[in-house]
């Protein structure tokens, strides 16, 4: 007689799974070792990096919401944004500083510089509302590419603008804000990084507002989830997206200003370097959330404050490599960014 024995059934392994999450820890494990050596072999350089690293990052913060306004309602990667950032900073300067006379720091020219911040971004909020009006409206309905192209003529517009008004070598200025700091318990503490922080935070939370609590912010919702459906809602469209427009560029023309206040210099090019990194920023929190912007500026600053800073690093001529090498790892394991949520399109 022939006896037959059931097979227990074998737990199936996703090798792809397991092999995600080995890679996950060992990324996390070099990271923490890094971090921990640096700290421990001196704390106090630790903080103070640290510290300029959330200035910068408050400023690539600024810049990313801009972006990640405009791409939450009509879902277009406004690549003019960095060129709009760089006119606010050209902007600040000529009237502050040129115009008003206002250098260094004394309580007039602290007057100056808020009437100064109220108008760059004034200035930049309608130049992006005029942008969206004659180049970008009519391409609504067009294939993704024909908007994003023109995105790319009208940053070179807007470079040529910066390099008519500011000429081509970089200007450099008297600030008013201090370039002083101050120290705590050997941590060093520039002003300007408190300011450009102090200034960050507040506009989060009234854009945050404005979003979530106002008529005009559940019409910028309405109009992201379904552009046609908020029409028969009675929504004017046009008009929600131009205040899209106009908000993205007072977020540029905030960031300006601070920019020139902190390294006190302007040039007609700074707009492409910085606004690539504000773009890196709103994709790397989750592009389209106002939260995952600035959770995706504050940690791009603090990732380049940290290798260009500390004593055991790849040093600051790899920045860019380090930060762009971060984002490629995040979009592996999570596309849609740290606050994003994954979408399916719709067919």
């Amino acid at each position: 007689m022939t006896s037959t024995t059931a097979s227990a059934p074998r737990a199936s392994v996703n090798v792809g799974k397991l092999l995600t999450r080995i890679s996950i820890v060992l990324i996390a494990a070099v990271v923490i070792y890094w971090l921990g050596r640096n700290f421990l072999d001196s704390p106090t350089q630790f903080l103070s990096v640290g510290i300029t690293g959330l200035s910068n990052g408050a400023l690539y913060a600024l810049i990313a919401l801009g972006y990640t306004l405009v791409y939450g309602i009509i879902e277009l990667i406004n690549f003019a944004h960095g060129d709009l950032f760089m006119l606010g900073a050209v902007f600040s300067y000529f009237f502050l500083t040129s115009f008003l006379g206002a250098e260094g720091a004394t309580p007039r020219n602290y007057a100056m510089l808020g009437l100064t911040l109220v108008l760059a971004m004034v200035f930049c909020a309608t130049l992006n509302v005029v942008i969206e009006r004659l180049a970008y409206r009519r391409l609504r309905d067009a294939p993704k590419l024909a908007p994003l192209i023109t995105a790319v003529g009208v940053s070179f517009v807007l470079q040529f603008i910066g390099l008519k008004w500011n000429g081509s070598a970089p200007r450099n200025f008297t600030t008013v804000l201090p370039q002083t700091s101050f120290t705590v318990a050997g941590v060093v503490v520039p002003w300007n990084a408190l300011a450009i922080i102090s200034l960050t935070i507040p506009l989060l939370l009234v854009l945050v507002t404005l979003v979530n609590k106002t008529k005009q912010g559940r019409a910028m919702r309405a109009t992201a989830q379904d552009k046609d459906a908020a029409r028969l809602m009675g929504i004017d469209v046009n008009k929600t997206i131009s205040l899209v427009f106009a908000l993205g560029g007072a977020m540029a023309g905030a960031a300006g200003l601070m920019f020139a206040q902190s390294v006190g210099t302007v040039a007609y090019n700074i707009g492409f370097q910085l606004g690539l990194i504000a773009f890196t920023s709103a994709v790397l929190g989750g592009v389209g959330n106002l939260y995952g912007a600035v959770l995706g500026g504050f940690l791009i600053g603090v990732i380049q404050g940290f290798n260009d800073g500390l004593p055991f690093g790849p040093g600051q001529k790899w920045s860019q490599t380090v930060v762009f090498t971060i984002l490629i790892l995040l979009m592996v394991y999570k596309p849609a960014g740290l606050l994003g949520k994954a979408t399916t399109e719709k067919v």
